[in-house]
C-alpha cells in the first residue's frame, strides 16, 4: 500500500488557495464605481479580435469562459461590459496574498500569479488541534479582510487532491478530504478534471472507452502501463487514485515562460511573422537571461485567422539563453507550422520551458568553443547587451530586422 502523504508527524495537511475569477476581482477592486458595479463583466481584449482572459460568474451563466474570442462572447453575452486585463494590479495584488499566506502557513509555493500551495503538516499543536478545515476557513477570512481578494481553498494529504477539491470550494468556500478518502473522492470526476491530462491524453482514453477517474480506477495497473507505456500508465494508476509524491516547495523555480502577442490584422506574410517571431524571442531570451536560468525546450504557438490554436515545440540537448539561439530554434518550429496549414495569424506566442541553472561563462570557454546552436562567446556578447539595456533603455539596442518592420 502506498505511504504517499504521510510523514514522520502523520498525514500531510496541504492546502491549494485559489482566487476565484481574479481579474474579474482586480478589476473591481481597481475601479469600484466602474467595473466594480457590473455584474456582467469580462475581462480581457476589448476588440473582437481579443480574447477574453476571465469572466464573472454571472457572465458565465451565459456560456462565456476563459480563452474564448471576445466577439463570441458579446454574442452569448451582449450586456457583458469588457474592460482590460490590470496587469499591474494583478502582480501587486498576488504579491499581497502570497505575503498574507507566509504569515499563516510555513511553506507557501505560488503555482501561478492566482493559486499557491500550502503545506501545513506538523501546525496541529501550533493552532491547538484545530482541524484542516477550520485551519483553511481561517485564511480564506484572512486573505478576504487584508487584500479585498476572495479565495477558494481545497486541502487533503496531496497535492493533486487538493487541487481537485477547489472544484467544489468554488466560490468563496473550503472542501477537504480526509485522508483515506482521496480515491472515493477522485472516482466523482470526469478524467479531463485532472490536472495534467491534456485533449490528446483524453483522446487515447476515450479510445480505451475511459472517460472518468473511476473508470481508469477499474483498470489494472499492467493494462494501462500496455495501453499507454509504463511511466505514463504508472502515473495514471496512482492520479486516479489521489496519489501524489510531488512536494510543496517553496523554493520551486518558474517552470516555463513565454511572450505572445495578438495583432490588429491577420498577417499572412511569412517575412513579418519572422520579424515579430524575432521581436517575442528576444522577450524571451531577456526575461530567461534576468532569471539566470537557460530553457532546452522551445515551443511557438500560432492562432489562424479563424481561431484554431496550433503549436509545435523542441527539445535541445543543452540549454539556451541568448535570443540567437531562441530565435533560430523558434524559426524553424514557425516554419513547420506554417508548411503544414498556411492561413493569416491573429496571434503568434513563444514559450520556453524545461529550464536549468544558468551556468557561469569562463575565459577559457570564449577561447574552446565547438560548434553548437549556442556558443559561450554568443552568451557573453546577449549579457552585455542586457547590461547596456537595463541602463540605457530597452530601445537601445534592437535586431536591425525588427527595425525595419514598417510602423503598423
Amino acid at each position: 500500500m502506498s505511504k504517499v502523504g504521510i510523514s514522520s508527524q502523520g498525514p500531510r495537511r496541504i492546502l491549494l488557495a485559489d482566487c476565484d475569477m481574479f481579474f474579474v476581482q482586480v478589476a473591481r477592486l481597481e475601479d469600484p464605481e466602474g467595473a466594480g458595479r457590473e455584474p456582467l463583466l469580462l475581462v480581457g481584449g476589448r476588440s473582437n479580435r481579443g480574447v477574453i482572459t476571465s469572466a464573472s460568474y454571472a457572465a458565465r451563466e451565459y456560456g462565456v469562459r476563459s480563452g474564448m474570442p471576445t466577439s463570441r462572447a458579446r454574442q452569448l453575452c451582449p450586456e457583458a461590459v469588457v474592460v482590460p486585463v490590470p496587469r499591474g494590479a494583478c502582480v501587486e495584488r498576488s504579491r499581497a496574498i502570497r505575503a498574507v499566506l507566509e504569515d499563516l502557513s510555513p511553506v507557501v509555493q505560488a503555482a501561478s500569479i492566482d493559486e499557491f500551495y500550502l503545506d501545513l503538516t506538523g501546525t496541529e499543536r501550533l493552532f491547538k488541534g484545530e482541524d484542516l478545515a477550520a485551519t483553511a476557513d481561517r485564511i480564506r477570512m484572512t486573505v478576504h479582510d487584508r487584500t479585498g481578494v476572495a479565495v477558494s481553498l481545497g486541502g487533503g494529504a496531496q497535492r493533486v487532491v487538493a487541487k481537485v477539491a477547489t472544484r467544489l470550494a468554488k466560490p468563496n468556500g473550503v472542501h477537504v478530504v480526509p485522508p483515506g478518502g482521496e480515491a472515493a473522492f477522485m472516482s466523482r470526476f470526469p478524467l479531463a478534471a485532472l490536472p495534467g491530462i491534456g485533449p490528446a491524453f483524453l483522446e487515447r482514453l476515450a479510445a480505451k472507452g475511459l472517460r472518468t477517474a473511476a473508470d481508469a480506477a477499474a483498470v489494472e495497473g499492467e493494462w494501462l502501463a500496455r495501453w499507454f507505456g509504463p511511466r505514463r500508465g504508472a502515473w495514471l494508476w496512482e492520479r486516479v487514485r489521489g496519489i501524489d509524491a510531488s512536494e510543496v516547495d517553496a523554493r520551486e523555480r518558474r517552470k516555463s515562460i513565454s511572450s505572445e502577442r495578438t495583432f490588429f490584422a491577420d498577417i499572412d506574410d511569412d517575412e513579418e511573422l519572422e520579424r515579430r517571431l524575432l521581436e517575442l524571442s528576444c522577450s524571451v531570451g531577456s526575461q530567461l537571461r534576468g532569471k539566470e536560468l537557460r530553457a532546452r525546450t522551445i515551443t511557438v504557438k500560432i492562432r489562424d485567422y479563424d481561431f484554431r490554436t496550433r503549436q509545435a515545440g523542441g527539445t535541445q540537448p543543452d540549454g539556451i539563453e541568448t535570443d540567437r539561439a531562441i530565435f533560430a530554434v523558434a524559426l524553424s518550429l514557425l516554419h513547420t507550422l506554417r508548411h503544414r496549414r498556411n492561413a493569416g495569424v491573429r496571434l503568434l506566442g513563444v514559450g520556453v520551458s524545461n529550464l536549468v541553472q544558468q551556468a557561469p561563462v569562463t575565459q577559457g570557454d570564449l577561447f574552446g568553443e565547438q560548434a553548437t546552436l549556442e556558443t559561450a562567446r554568443d552568451r557573453t556578447i546577449a549579457r552585455a547587451v542586457d547590461r547596456i539595456r537595463n541602463r540605457y533603455g530597452r530601445e537601445a539596442l534592437r535586431p536591425a530586422r525588427v527595425l525595419d518592420r514598417p510602423e503598423e
